[in-house]
């Protein structure tokens, strides 16, 4: 759908003209899975496709929030908005990061009609929620005039994702949607938040990113688990080694010297998991 297309159906839905328009891309990870929770290094990259935000103030204290892969229009009172919505509205998403900048004392003098159009497929694992969350977040500071920069809005939108979705997810989704860069992909030290722009130019080379319709669902609970798994084998590990700060600090060597510490064999190829992906993404 071409951004014209978006105004058109915007007009449709509002009755007036969008007064601004942001996008925001999904990502695929090259190397560094479930490393980020765990303090660790990721690579991921931007893609091209993402998530389109269109919105104009109402002049109302109502957001009425709408997407076109959605069916229904969600309206919320502008003092409601720190509130989640019961369920898994997929408004909790753009609701959550504006929610944090009323939580900072940022006010919406009036209510905002927003549009949202994404081609990322959901549920395929290409983070169309972290793109939903970064768009929102960067409108909203534009918006509200304020200087939030793009590290800022990658914080927003996790927190959103932790606080409003339920989802207990590490930082890389939202640092790539945020930083990312035509051509490179991220190094990202998820700890320190340390990073670089990775030149990425396969000539003779494609990565094929195949939808295998399999829907991958963080809220369904499965990564909440692996995150508490994670965390129950650095309480174990922290028995024998006080000062670990999180699971990718320890070498593949470390591990090895103080890994019967962790009781839950869940919980131990978890963390052995965690420790070896850490290295292959710093090699």
């Amino acid at each position: 759908m071409e951004v014209k297309e978006m105004k058109q159906a915007f007009a449709k839905a509002y009755g007036k003209e969008a007064t601004a328009v942001y996008f925001s891309p999904g990502r695929v990870n090259l190397i560094g899975e479930h490393t980020d929770y765990n303090g660790g290094s990721v690579f991921p990259c931007a893609l091209s496709f993402g998530t389109y935000l269109l919105l104009a103030p109402n002049g109302t204290q109502t957001m009425r929030f709408k997407s076109l892969n959605m069916p229904e229009v969600v309206e919320v009172p502008v003092d409601k908005m720190t509130e989640p919505l019961p369920g898994k509205s997929w408004v909790n998403y753009p609701m959550g990061c504006f929610a944090w900048y009323v939580r900072q004392g940022h006010k919406f003098d009036q209510g905002l009609d927003v549009l949202i159009w994404g081609n990322v497929p959901a549920g395929a694992g290409l983070s169309s929620s972290a793109a939903l969350e970064v768009v929102a977040a960067f409108a909203a500071n534009d918006y509200l005039g304020l200087n939030y920069n793009h590290t800022d809005f990658a914080k927003i939108g996790q927190l959103a994702e932790h606080e409003f979705a339920g989802v207990n997810c590490g930082i890389m989704d939202q640092f790539a949607s945020s930083w990312g860069k035509k051509d490179h992909a991220i190094h990202l030290n998820c700890d320190t938040l340390e990073f670089e722009h990775v030149p990425v130019k396969l000539n003779g080379i494609k990565v094929v990113i195949a939808n295998t319709h399999s829907p991958h669902h963080l809220d369904s609970g499965a990564y909440n688990d692996r995150v508490a798994q994670c965390q129950l084998a650095l309480e174990q590990l922290r028995k024998v080694k006080p000062e670990l700060k999180n699971l990718a600090e320890l070498t593949e060597a470390e591990f090895e010297k103080i890994e019967n510490a962790i009781t839950d064999p869940v919980a131990h190829k978890r963390a052995r998991h965690v420790v070896g992906e850490v290295q292959r993404t710093t090699r």
